[in-house]
């Protein structure tokens, strides 16, 4: 059985390391970019952090600030047609997954124009050609969006959020400043890291998983467990913030590459269909869905425990197990997560619709254990 790992052709750590996108344009040839992003990160300067660097170096570029937190076919659009009327060659997409996605979107059909109707993209689409070049500057530590080959966008028509799989999107740069975070609320801080973990123990159990992805997955949930905290608590330490920026992306090279599961499969359509945000949505389910997936995750449950610090000296296989549950779930509320759904508006009547969808999502078929989509409906109600 073969395996395939793919990731960006250069990326770019540490602090400060915005700066070399200079450097970067010119040595790509391009032009002039169309910068993605939207107004709440134009308004709080993170930005022209990132733009003033265009401007120094006399690089040409126009803002798409359109960006909406749950993008939508008709926002792909809108880009697409921004990036057409800007003379554009390439983009620069400086936001949390929803910047990234958007541009994702917009770069995928403007050199595949037979996708222009973006639904068609949905799951694994036999593009042909690569995306625009993406440079990706992330501004919150959680969804790696900069380092996969996914991206989510909502069909408001069905009500749906479409997981777009496809190599051809996939950014040729990726530049992780930490310092780009800086400005990231506390709220989002949490959800994005919790986001960041859920990548990191999915990609990790998924069905997909094997010894290279296991390798970075393990080496991420060590760093968000230790990190994640310092990040929520002191939002202005630089070792919290350049350690989850360095952990969500290592979770994303490896989850990109080998899928992930059930805890994505339901949260997804509580983004579509109550706009409740993801990282949120991912960190209430997680532990619920742990548990659920115990049976067959015994030895890794183990391995997760150890590696978020947990002493199982003396534990049993089965304890050792729940004892990561127990982790994850303590982590999270630490970190202020919600616990139960109704503290986001969902009610019982609601999780038939939620269950339909949860069960047709592409991440759902890839986690470790199988489900029904009865069996959905009880995972939902449990976190009620």
């Amino acid at each position: 059985m073969s395996q395939r790992f793919i990731l960006n052709e250069v990326s770019y750590f540490g602090a400060g390391c915005r700066k070399e996108l200079a450097d970067v344009l010119k040595r790509m040839n391009m032009n002039k970019a169309l910068v993605v992003t939207d107004k709440g990160l134009i308004k709080v300067g993170t930005v022209k952090l990132v733009t003033d660097i265009m401007d120094e170096a006399g690089f040409p570029y126009e803002i798409f600030s359109e960006v909406k937190p749950n993008p939508t076919v008709t926002n792909v659009k809108q880009g697409i047609e921004a990036f057409k009327a800007s003379g554009a060659d390439c983009l620069v997409a400086i936001g949390g997954g929803s910047a990234m996605d958007t541009a994702k979107g917009i770069g995928i059909v403007i050199n595949n124009p037979e996708f222009s109707d973006i639904v068609s993209l949905e799951g694994v689409a036999p593009t042909k050609h690569k995306s625009v070049p993406i440079i990706a500057l992330p501004t919150t530590a959680g969804t790696g969006a900069e380092v996969t080959i996914n991206y989510v966008i909502i069909d408001e028509e069905r009500q749906a959020k479409m997981v777009c799989v496809d190599p051809n999107d996939i950014p040729a740069v990726a530049i992780v400043d930490p310092e780009l975070t800086y400005s990231l609320p506390k709220g989002l801080t949490a959800a994005t890291g919790m986001d960041a973990l859920t990548h990191a123990i999915e990609g990790y159990i998924t069905k997909g998983a094997w010894v290279m992805s296991d390798m970075y997955e393990l080496q991420a949930i060590k760093m968000i467990a230790e990190y994640l905290p310092t990040a929520v608590e002191e939002p202005t330490n630089p070792v919290g913030r350049e350690n989850m920026a360095l952990a969500q992306y290592i979770a994303a090279q490896a989850f990109s590459n080998v899928g992930l599961g059930l805890v994505h499969g339901m949260a997804h359509p509580m983004g579509s269909l109550h706009d409740i945000p993801h990282g949120v949505a991912n960190a209430l389910l997680l532990p619920t869905i742990m548990e659920f997936n115990m049976p067959e995750c015994i030895e890794k449950f183990g391995v997760i425990a150890r590696t978020m610090g947990v002493d199982t000296t003396g534990m049993t296989a089965q304890e050792a197990a729940q004892a990561a549950c127990d982790a994850v779930k303590d982590l999270a509320i630490r970190v202020g997560i919600p616990q139960h759904l109704s503290e986001l508006g969902i009610k019982e009547e609601h999780i038939p619709a939620l269950a339909a969808q949860a069960i047709t999502d592409v991440c759902t078929p890839g986690n470790p254990r199988d489900v029904t989509e009865e069996q959905i409906v009880e995972l939902y109600k449990k976190v009620l």
